[in-house]
């Protein structure tokens, strides 16, 4: 190889070239042959073409022993940079698998502390594609700091800049508490696993045989632990919807989520809500067809489908300007709060007030979960967390009342009294301490007790209770609600009204920072 300047530029492409490959042909097969991608492809599928700029290419780990200091791979297990999404800036960081199976070393962590710091400091998203085998244990305690080090800036970064993490892989041990940190987990199936402890730990210590994905596979985690918030079969699909979330997300705290321009007219009458949503209380609905009803073309980006299903979330857009939305879902568990929907329901209404995503809020719940095992399992710590997230957010908050608000989870569910900006109701509603017909039980019980017909006596006390406090006016006479609507009339009046706030200004008392029920 020639010294002089353009014999060494040679020389540095052609490592750059054997860097960008890999490890080795085979070792690319192999991660093939599992029906995962590499972390470059990876990356080119999560990224504008053409845009990303690799960090620190050529960094090798320094360590000593077990043969570490005779296998010295460059990017040592992950790949760094930054590139655009829909042309915003967005950094990245993918573990390697085919690299030490993208287990994290010294040399290895430092590289991601690094970008999370430069993320941080240019205000963007970032994003980890976790494929990797956890802490390099040839590494030792060093590998543990490592974590540390990931820890601690998800911390700092949290509410401040959007953190995505999509799960490719394993992910087990320490490393499993990062993509818990962030805002967002995406996983695949059948090939991407989250867990603290594997299956040989679980059968050692508990004696409870279970395989990997049953142990900590897509579906248990979006279905059951709620550890993921999105599951997708494979992982083309998996990134392209990680880059449509980010095109609903700012780039960080400080701007506004991206205005996109809509063609759905924002005065567009919704005469299709008079027919999905049934004036009998008693009659169950999809609440997701309400809200499609609702958004810029029918588009709902929804974040924890599978799991506590009683209340639905998500994103989407109303004139072009993105929205957060929270309803109860009838068709599930008549659209009860319990411990579940009221923590997904806390977390989502949290991270929209941390990027400045307005609020709206569909009610129709007929209350919190009654039984032991919902008092036994915390409804009221839990459901402390929904009223408190509302309570704390400063962004626009819209409500609409559909039909039922009882009880506490009325108030819960954004009321007026927890500071709502605006109310609305449809003339479904039946906002009332509970229903007409437990309120009469409880308030006429001996008078229906003693009666020569005790089902006729109690049917005209119901009518009776339900006529003077549960009409759809009573709410709205004492100030409780801002105005009743036409439900044919929703999205343009929510589209006026969140333009009406767009300028909202609210600050919170100072403090360090708050308590929040746990």
């Amino acid at each position: 190889m020639r010294a002089d300047s353009r014999g060494r530029t040679a020389e540095l492409r052609e490592l750059r070239e054997r860097v960008r490959r890999g490890p080795s042909e085979k070792a690319t097969a192999a991660q093939h042959a599992k029906g995962k991608l590499t972390a470059r492809e990876r990356i080119e599928l999560l990224l504008d073409a053409g845009t990303f700029h690799e960090t620190e290419q050529l960094r090798r780990h320094r360590a000593q022993g077990f043969g570490l200091e005779n296998k010295r791979p460059y990017t040592d297990g992950v790949i760094t940079g930054w590139g655009s999404v829909h042309g915003r800036t967005v950094f990245v960081h993918a573990h390697d698998f085919r690299v030490f199976g993208g287990a994290l070393g010294e040399a290895h962590a430092q590289k991601i502390h690094k970008l999370m710091d430069m993320a941080l400091a240019a205000g963007a998203p970032l994003v980890s594609l976790n494929d990797g085998a956890g802490a390099r244990i040839q590494e030792g305690v060093t590998a543990l700091a490592g974590y540390g080090g990931i820890f601690l800036r998800n911390t700092r970064a949290s509410g401040v800049i959007p953190q995505i993490s999509v799960m490719l892989g394993p992910c087990a041990g320490g490393a499993a508490y990062s993509p818990a940190l962030t805002d967002f987990v995406f996983m695949v199936r059948d090939t991407s696993q989250v867990f603290v402890t594997g299956p040989d730990v679980v059968k050692a210590v508990t004696g409870e045989e279970i395989g990997h994905d049953g142990l900590g596979g897509a579906d248990v985690h979006a279905g059951t632990s709620g550890v993921c918030h999105f599951v997708y079969d494979d992982e083309e699909a998996c990134l392209e919807e990680v880059r449509y979330l980010l095109s609903l997300l700012p780039a960080n705290n400080r701007e506004q989520p991206p205005r996109v321009p809509s063609t759905d007219p924002p005065d567009r009458a919704g005469t299709a809500l008079l027919d999905l949503v049934p004036a009998d209380g008693n009659r169950a609905y999809d609440m997701r067809a309400v809200i499609g009803e609702l958004v810029d073309d029918g588009e709902f980006f929804e974040v924890h489908e599978h799991w506590a299903t009683n209340v639905v979330v998500g994103l989407a857009r109303l004139d072009g300007h993105v929205v957060g939305v929270v309803g109860n879902q009838p068709a599930r568990l008549a659209g009860v709060l319990d411990t579940r929907a009221s923590e997904k329901a806390a977390r989502f209404v949290q991270m929209c007030d941390a990027f400045s995503i307005p609020l709206v809020t569909l009610v129709d719940v007929p209350g919190f979960l009654p039984g032991v095992a919902q008092e036994h399992g915390g409804i009221v710590r839990h459901g402390a967390k929904l009223l408190y997230a509302y309570c704390n957010a400063t962004v626009p908050r819209v409500s609409v009342v559909l039909r039922k608000a009882y009880g506490g989870a009325y108030i819960v569910m954004d009321s007026q009294s927890i500071g709502s900006d605006v109310t609305y109701a449809w003339p479904t509603n039946e906002i009332a301490v509970m229903g007409a017909e437990a309120a009469a039980d409880v308030i006429f019980r001996r008078r229906i007790a003693e009666a020569d017909d005790p089902q006729a006596v109690r049917a005209s006390l119901v009518k009776e209770y339900a006529a003077e406090l549960i009409h759809p006016y009573y709410a709205a006479e004492r100030g409780l609600v801002d105005d009743v609507i036409d439900p044919a009339e929703t999205r343009g009046t929510l589209v006026r009204t969140l333009d009406m706030l767009r300028s909202k200004h609210a600050d919170l008392p100072y403090r360090k920072h708050g308590n929040p029920p746990q």
